[in-house]
């Protein structure tokens, strides 16, 4: 499942989220192969903050503009996808609901937490399943100076194709994602540091004065 919302500025692209992740400290595994240090992560980095740089392409090949900003996530399901350039966009799950708010649009769009997060991008980095249940785990060959894993969604609504991590040192770095309309993204976060204490205010989301509230339940 894919977090998509009807907004003319995706974010999480099956932004979700997500994202490919790097900076853990501790979490070596040179060793094995990607799809055991995707477990990894998922069993020990129980939350994370850190900042991210997407960039998108359509189906033509044509870029869209690059979007940077903060993230920040503590499993099971919480998190909060914040762009800050080029223009503004906030997405946050308080674990039950997910919100995205689009300050130019003065609308916020809410949906369950189950059927906005599912099998997407952002249960690989934000979920606590099983990832077997939810994806076809397919190693890739390496490239790039990376280890390469290919995450197939089981489920046919879930808004993309697959979702190749890169890993490194036993870390995911990348992320390059494929949707269901042919855009393919690429997104790299830095600054990340794991298992920090987050204020819970990070996950809380309240509809600012004026904008319009769409439910997607």
């Amino acid at each position: 499942m894919n977090i998509q919302f009807p907004n003319r500025r995706r974010v999480l692209s099956a932004t979700a989220l997500l994202c490919g992740l790097a900076g853990l400290p501790g979490l070596t595994l040179a060793a094995d192969p990607a799809r055991t240090q995707l477990r990894s992560f998922v069993e020990k980095v129980k939350s994370a903050t850190g900042q991210f740089s997407q960039e998108r392409t359509d189906a033509q090949g044509t870029a869209q503009k690059p979007q940077s900003g903060a993230f920040a996530f503590e499993r099971p399901g919480k998190f909060r996808w914040e762009v800050r350039a080029p223009y503004a966009q906030l997405i946050v799950s308080d674990g039950q609901h997910v919100y995205q708010y689009d300050p130019d649009l003065e609308q916020v769009t809410e949906r369950r937490a189950n059927q906005a997060v599912g099998a997407s991008p952002a249960a690989l980095l934000f979920g606590s399943g099983s990832l077997d249940d939810a994806f076809d785990l397919q190693p890739r060959p390496d490239r790039d100076g990376l280890q390469w894993l290919r995450a197939v969604p089981r489920t046919p609504d879930a808004g993309f194709v697959h979702a190749d991590i890169g890993f490194s040192d036993g870390l995911p770095r990348r992320l390059e994602l494929l949707d269901a309309f042919g855009q393919v993204s690429r997104i790299v976060l830095t600054g990340l540091k794991a298992n920090p204490g987050i204020p819970a205010g990070q996950f809380q989301f309240t509809v600012p004065k004026g904008a319009d509230l769409v439910k997607m339940d």
